[in-house]
């Protein structure tokens, strides 16, 4: 569902993004562990189709994010460390609004059904989004994505300055959108949540995937302790 194929990145000569061969297929939560600058974010805008690669190719579902940038979209959401919304307007006004510039046609009842799914209580989905924490906002990103019917979630740092919490229920959150078939990149620097929310971890490290692993084979010590060995070299 997402691919990278020899993807790579330069700036002024400089490679942000070394030739990267990437695939998550759906129902996998890759998670990408790195530094700031190793390449996370670099990896993310190539798939959202911000930047131009310097070589390879991106794509999603099979489609190449360059010669097919509305295609691919459609089958995409994309949540930022920040999530976007309107802040005068209601959760549930903003939903209606971006589900309706997707194409998207819902009545009220289904609306506020996926904002329930996304985990928003139902007194807040009527608040403005200038009154809502961080996770709050995050679950009207989710509930964009349920309502897109989205086949791929690229995720930047979704849970810098969450509380645990709010940082526990947007991993159940994640997994019960893989559970339905949803490919999700994560880039994070949270090592307990990509262990906890990942079927696989990579480490990047200077724009390069230096190692990547199935989570399910490595303890939560055991991955630290990997990632600092990474991080001294």
């Amino acid at each position: 569902m997402l691919e990278t194929i020899n993807l790579s990145k330069t700036y002024n000569g400089v490679p942000a993004l070394h030739p990267l061969n990437l695939k998550i297929e759906p129902g996998e939560i890759f998670c990408l562990l790195g530094a700031n600058g190793a390449g996370k974010t670099t990896t993310i805008n190539l798939f959202l189709n911000f930047i131009d690669p310097t070589s390879g190719s991106a794509k999603i579902g099979g489609l190449d994010v360059v010669s097919n940038p509305l295609e691919s979209k459609r089958l995409l959401a994309y949540i930022p460390e920040q999530v976007m919304l309107y802040k005068n307007l209601s959760g549930l006004e903003n939903l209606e609004y971006f589900t309706s510039l997707a194409g998207g046609k819902h009545n009220t009842g289904e609306l506020r059904g996926f904002l329930a799914e996304a985990g928003l209580a139902a007194t807040d989905s009527d608040k403005r989004v200038g009154e809502y924490s961080k996770g709050m906002r995050q679950k009207v990103g989710i509930a964009i994505a349920i309502a897109k019917k989205a086949r791929a979630l690229l995720l930047d740092e979704p849970t810098s300055g969450l509380d645990p919490k709010a940082a526990n229920e947007f991993s159940a959150l994640l997994r019960k959108l893989s559970g339905s078939g949803a490919a999700i990149l994560m880039a994070t620097h949270d090592l307990f949540r990509a262990k906890e929310t990942g079927t696989r971890v990579g480490i990047m490290k200077h724009g390069s995937l230096v190692a990547s692993y199935l989570t399910s084979s490595l303890g939560h010590a055991e991955l630290e302790n990997i990632y600092l060995e990474h991080m001294h070299d």
